[in-house]
């Protein structure tokens, strides 16, 4: 199956699961008092880094983003950067971080570029466009925990000293790391990080993994 077609319907089962809600404040009685908190709400306060909400967010993900880890287009993509990456040293990959950190604030940024401007990556824009809001970015890293596609450029090119690569594609198959919840007051959104290790199903080895932004609010 083509890849626009697979991802146009994997689209519409995301959009179907879409449900905005809004977080109000909330009133508590103390001794006969009523005190309405002005202090703007926080991801602890309402529990949202319970077991049950990163639970909430995990199979989300396992329902909507899971069957995107099969299509050939994208193990391709990967399987290609491994070849080239797979000879690289500590030292090689820390300047490649380097470079990347420093075009990544410029215009002029070939690196960066080759990662957001690509089949893979144009399908990643346009999910986090198409999905009621849910998803705020994806991207995709090869087995060194180098970014293979991204949706957007992120602020560094190496993941592999980040719980997102360390806890999937170090644990092995089908591990998911879904992130603590934070809330952040200048958007009034509670945002989490679900990671999974991205398996080569011809071989049944891992060859990278998946990042998925996700506002945590539209979901719980």
């Amino acid at each position: 199956m083509p890849l626009f077609r697979f991802l146009v319907l994997t689209l519409g089962a995301a959009r179907a699961k879409t449900g905005i809600q809004s977080l109000a404040a909330t009133a508590c009685a103390v001794l006969g008092m009523t005190l309405i908190s002005t202090t703007p709400v926080s991801a602890a306060s309402i529990g949202l880094n319970s077991p049950e909400a990163k639970a909430v967010i995990q199979t989300y993900f396992e329902e909507n983003i899971t069957p995107w880890l099969s299509e050939p287009t994208l193990l391709g993509a990967i399987r290609d950067q491994n070849e080239t990456t797979a000879s690289l040293s500590e030292a090689d990959i820390l300047q490649f971080d380097k470079v990347w950190r420093a075009q990544v604030v410029t215009e002029d940024r070939p690196m960066v570029d080759q990662v957001i401007h690509s089949n893979i990556a144009n399908f990643f824009v346009h999910s986090v466009a198409g999905n009621g809001g849910i998803i705020t970015e994806i991207f995709i890293m090869d087995a060194k925990g180098l970014n293979v596609a991204a949706s957007m450029p992120t602020s560094d090119y190496w993941q592999g000293d980040e719980a997102k690569f360390q806890q999937t594609f170090s644990v092995g198959v089908g591990a998911v790391h879904v992130s603590d919840i934070e809330f952040d007051p200048s958007t009034d959104v509670s945002q989490s990080q679900v990671s999974a290790t991205i398996t080569d199903p011809a071989t049944g080895e891992p060859i990278g993994a998946i990042t998925v932004g996700v506002i945590a609010d539209i979901l719980m």
